[in-house]
């Protein structure tokens, strides 16, 4: 596949950028439009993303280098070659995370409220993203047959796009996009729920990513490791954990409701 987009001379524009910059402007529209309804001031909000949006995005970037920073310290102008790929989604959720937890303090909001607003978003954009890898021919799984991707009803163009180095890989990039979609239809028809609990959005996304990021990661040949072990399977196990022990903690604080917006 062909990583470039457009190109205007010296400038050129990758679709890994460009479907990264979809996810985040879809999400952020979304995000947006619902704190509006709970009464929050659109400038507060884009005060929030002015922040959040840089420090998911370096999060993700230092994630990734991390793992490989006996290349980094070698090459190190490369770390900001972002357009080529190399941000680890965990590492931008992380981050968003800690900085989520600050505003919500500072100014007063749940962090729940914030939380589940936001992973609706943030499950569709990661649905979009994953093109991204696609187009730049990366996050592919082991090698697989040409009858076997031709089995799954795929389109053409994504069966020549998993032919890499001559051989054929299974899409894992796929599986994952379409699991985080249906995991984003799933939170839709949830969020409409009047009964819904604050925090039930929240749980939901860290168990249903956790989940598919235990198994998929089993396929990925590019994996960042920590010795012998898969990072992203781990720090999938403890989202699994945390979305456990929240679920606890919702059926503890019965009366929470997320159509019941509050300040602490």
């Amino acid at each position: 596949m062909n990583p470039i987009l457009l190109s205007f001379g010296p400038i050129q524009i990758h679709w890994y950028s460009f479907f990264i910059a979809l996810g985040l402007l879809i999400g952020g529209y979304m995000v947006l439009k619902e704190t509006k309804k709970h009464g929050i001031l659109e400038d507060n909000m884009i005060d929030f993303f002015f922040v959040l949006l840089p420090i998911s995005f370096v999060g993700a970037r230092l994630y990734f280098v991390l793992f490989h920073l006996d290349y980094y310290l070698t090459y190190p102008i490369d770390i900001i070659k972002v357009w080529e790929g190399g941000l680890a989604i965990h590492g931008g959720i992380i981050a968003g995370g800690l900085y989520l937890l600050y505003f919500t303090r500072k100014n007063n909001y749940s962090p729940l409220f914030f939380c589940d607003t936001i992973v609706i978003s943030l499950i569709l954009g990661q649905a979009i993203g994953r093109w991204g890898n696609f187009m730049n021919g990366e996050a592919y799984g082991p090698v697989t047959t040409l009858s076997f991707l031709k089995s799954l009803h795929l389109p053409q163009f994504i069966i020549d796009g998993m032919k890499i180095n001559g051989v054929y890989h299974q899409p894992t990039f796929l599986y994952e996009s379409l699991w985080c979609l249906l995991g984003f239809i799933i939170m839709l028809c949830l969020k409409n729920l009047k009964s819904l609990k604050l925090g039930t959005l929240t749980s939901f996304y860290l168990i249903w990513y956790g989940i598919e990021r235990l198994f998929v990661e089993q396929l990925r040949t590019d994996s960042l490791m920590l010795g012998p072990f898969k990072i992203a399977q781990i720090v999938s196990f403890v989202f699994i954990l945390i979305g456990l022990s929240l679920i606890i903690y919702i059926r503890k604080n019965p009366k929470q409701y997320r159509e019941e917006m509050y300040e602490k």
